[in-house]
């Protein structure tokens, strides 16, 4: 039996996210669907990331074991003749049997959207969070290096989550700006539950001037979502890459 990695990018807007439950149709369910129906067994997926309802995928990272017959370099599209067409295989190869696509990982790195202009666009609707009103940048990023280091996020975690700690080392803020809008990439060790949607919604409420940038400690200090900004939609989240090597991380981010 061998251990299989997949890198997946799926369009999250018609999912209730990649974890199966009970009360809407998932990516995990659908994969695993697909995979049972080739490996002619009931197949279990593990993912990098818990995407939450609505939230996209570039590079998630899944992995599982079977007995496939299938050349590896034929998965892929094997799977996606089984799959809707916003969910895509990318790769697949086989790893050591002790990988785990969600404890191995030693970072991941998420892009949230933001497009602004006073007509909503027909296409962007899905994939972004459009503000219209003006956004002081300078201000959001000022903020944004404010929250990069160790420090307890619980301020910025929903409830829902039973982890032991909130504490995560943001590795890296990082912030685009276009004429048409702003690219938020945040890398961190690990995430708490919506926690970068939590994020983005206080550094949009910085950019439109109902916060101070120089809050940002006290927000973090407080570990009281209370004090935190609005959430942002899902649609504008990205999962864009999980990271297993520390040394390639470390040299991407320098």
């Amino acid at each position: 039996m061998a251990n299989y990695r997949l890198i997946l990018e799926y369009d999250g807007t018609a999912y209730n996210g990649f974890q199966i439950q009970s009360n809407g149709i998932t990516i995990q369910e659908l994969l695993e669907t697909a995979l049972a129906r080739i490996a002619r067994e009931p197949v279990r997926v593990i993912a990098a990331g818990r995407t939450d309802a609505g939230v996209h995928a570039l590079n998630q990272v899944a992995n599982f074991h079977s007995k496939l017959s299938v050349p590896v370099e034929r998965i892929p599209i094997a799977v996606n003749s089984l799959l809707p067409r916003d969910i895509r295989v990318k790769s697949c190869q086989i790893v050591a049997d002790d990988f785990h696509a969600r404890f191995a990982a030693v970072a991941k790195t998420y892009l949230y959207r933001i497009r602004q202009g006073a007509i909503e666009s027909a296409f962007e609707r899905h994939y972004c969070w459009w503000i219209k009103r003006p956004l002081d940048r300078s201000l959001m990023r000022k903020a944004g290096k404010l929250l990069e280091g160790p420090h307890d996020f619980a301020a910025f975690a929903a409830s829902g989550s039973s982890v032991k700690s909130t504490v995560r080392t943001l590795i890296s803020y990082g912030q685009i700006d276009t004429d048409n809008g702003i690219d938020l990439r945040f890398t961190a060790d690990g995430f708490l539950y919506r926690m970068v949607r939590n994020l983005v919604g206080t550094l949009v409420e910085v950019g439109l001037g109902k916060r101070d940038a120089a809050e940002i400690p006290a927000i973090i200090a407080s570990k009281n979502r209370n004090c935190a900004g609005v959430t942002a939609p899902a649609s504008g989240l990205f999962l864009e890459q999980v990271w297993y090597e520390q040394a390639r991380m470390d040299s991407d981010h320098a």
